[in-house]
């Protein structure tokens, strides 16, 4: 066969007839378990970590990649291995960056479970669907407007698609050892990041020497309404996650910081346009607005939540509080109004939220997407980014290649729904909010293992604040730390 035809074959998906290739002598077939890093390295998003075994392969996390356009490339590849070879998925919470990717999974063939909390699969009822609804709306808009590279602009993934992985949800409550692939036990954590966030322990003997510890997103000591992190149990691998991992929380500050942002805002008879993920941080900044007003340290001002997903998982915060939810600090269990402001205003439909567009100033609009990515927030920011009297307040991380990230480092002007618009308003940087761990919190949370992993991973971070907390591992814990990199696979026994 000539090398043409040969070539042609191979790229036909046909493999050429060759003669076998003789087994070396004495050669057996690698038995150890490994994991692959198909996310989440070097970089904040997007996790997928995928751990194989000879008798089972389960794939921990399947999250989104946002943020540079590299990397949000990364979510229209073919997934790495068939997805009909994967046993289960396992998640840790909902966030699109460890949730998000599932529909474009199950839409290339995956069939099998997907184990979480009761919490986290509430959740993912809410943002998987409508995260399909803004791609599917956000593509016939570009279409419409025709400011798309492509014709035509598509969805990563349908409603429909969202639909069917939402039926292949199978719940693990907190504690116990459940088999989640032949081979494979899993242990959920309460880690107190979001509402049915969880650490997670993946094992495949007896013993902690080949059992993964996954901190997912790990959250705070403090978290203002859900109880703090359990303690980590012995593993032999670690992969923590470094989001903030050369970043301290200032919470009072961030605090002083969004007060003073109102105030001179309300003086200036402007609204006060705040970014927030729809999940958690909606509940933090409502329950601090609250506070504020108590306080009398901000007038009380109309607040607009302008989020469907944003006000459904709100819901679903009310009912843990009011149901006394395990998941929830004491002090906030059996209260019905926990996250109500002064004068709190929903908008659920488009003409809702069109008309706050009219509503009288000053006011408060809370809105998604939390890095300004997508959703409503981008409407309510091209109206009010061109007028000094507004501000723009972020209250989360914003990840590179963002346009909340371009607003943190001083843009001039913001492209938005296909046009540039300048940015006249304040923009405010009150990134206390995160209810992520810092280097801080989570050198104390690794501090009660009872005894230093093999060898730990720091993920989840982008490569300056993975190395700062890789260091923080070596010098303060005196750990094996590595910043992996991604598609590297390495051995778990």
């Amino acid at each position: 066969m000539s090398r043409d035809a040969r070539a042609k074959k191979v790229r036909s998906g046909e493999a050429p007839n060759r003669p076998a290739r003789p087994a070396r002598r004495g050669a057996v077939r690698d038995q150890a378990p490994t994991l692959r890093f198909l996310g989440a390295a070097g970089t904040v998003t997007g996790s997928r970590f995928l751990v194989e075994t000879p008798k089972a392969r389960v794939l921990v996390e399947c999250g989104l990649f946002q943020g540079l356009k590299e990397l949000r490339l990364r979510n229209w590849e073919p997934f790495p291995v068939q997805p009909r070879s994967l046993h289960a998925v396992v998640l840790t919470h909902a966030h699109l960056d460890h949730s998000g990717y599932l529909p474009a999974l199950v839409r290339q063939g995956f069939r099998g479970p997907i184990y979480c909390t009761a919490n986290t699969a509430a959740l993912c009822r809410i943002l998987l669907p409508d995260a399909a609804k803004l791609q599917e709306e956000d593509a016939a808009y570009a279409n419409r407007k025709g400011f798309s590279k492509h014709d035509p602009a598509l969805p990563l993934y349908t409603a429909a698609d969202a639909q069917r992985a939402l039926r292949q949800l199978r719940v693990l409550p907190f504690g116990g050892v459940h088999e989640v692939a032949p081979g494979m036990r899993a242990t959920m954590h309460r880690a107190g990041h979001i509402l049915g966030s969880a650490w997670l322990r993946l094992e495949f003997n007896d013993g902690d020497a080949d059992a993964v510890l996954f901190s997912g997103d790990l959250g705070r000591p403090e978290h203002p309404v859900l109880m703090p992190p359990e303690p980590p149990t012995g593993c032999g691998t670690l992969l923590i996650e470094s989001t903030y991992g050369g970043r301290r929380h200032d919470e009072a500050g961030a605090e002083t910081h969004l007060a003073d942002a109102i105030v001179r805002t309300a003086e200036r008879g402007g609204a006060v346009v705040i970014p927030a993920f729809a999940v958690d941080r909606t509940e933090v900044l409502l329950l601090t607005l609250r506070k504020l007003e108590a306080a009398g340290r901000i007038p009380q001002l109309p607040v607009y939540v302008d989020s469907p997903m944003a006000l459904a998982a709100l819901q679903v915060y009310e009912r843990a509080a009011q149901q006394g939810d395990a998941e929830v600090r004491p002090e906030l269990r059996g209260r019905a109004d926990t996250f109500d402001t002064h004068d709190l205003i929903e908008a659920r439909e488009v003409e809702e939220s069109k008309a706050i567009h009219e509503a009288g100033l000053p006011c408060i609009i809370v809105s998604a997407s939390g890095m300004a990515t997508g959703g409503r927030v981008l409407h309510h920011l091209a109206r009010r980014l061109p007028d000094a009297k507004n501000s723009i307040v972020l209250v989360g991380y914003q990840a590179a290649g963002t346009r909340g990230r371009r607003l943190v480092e001083g843009a001039r002007e913001l492209k938005l729904l296909g046009r540039y618009v300048p940015v006249r308003a304040e923009v405010v940087d009150a990134g206390g909010f995160s209810v992520h761990a810092d280097p801080t919190e989570i050198l104390a949370w690794l501090r009660k293992l009872p005894r230093p992993p093999r060898i730990a991973f720091t993920v989840h971070g982008e490569p300056e604040s993975a190395a700062a907390l890789r260091d923080a591992l070596v010098r303060e814990l005196d750990f094996l730390a590595v910043i992996p990199k991604y598609g590297e696979r390495v051995r778990l026994d």
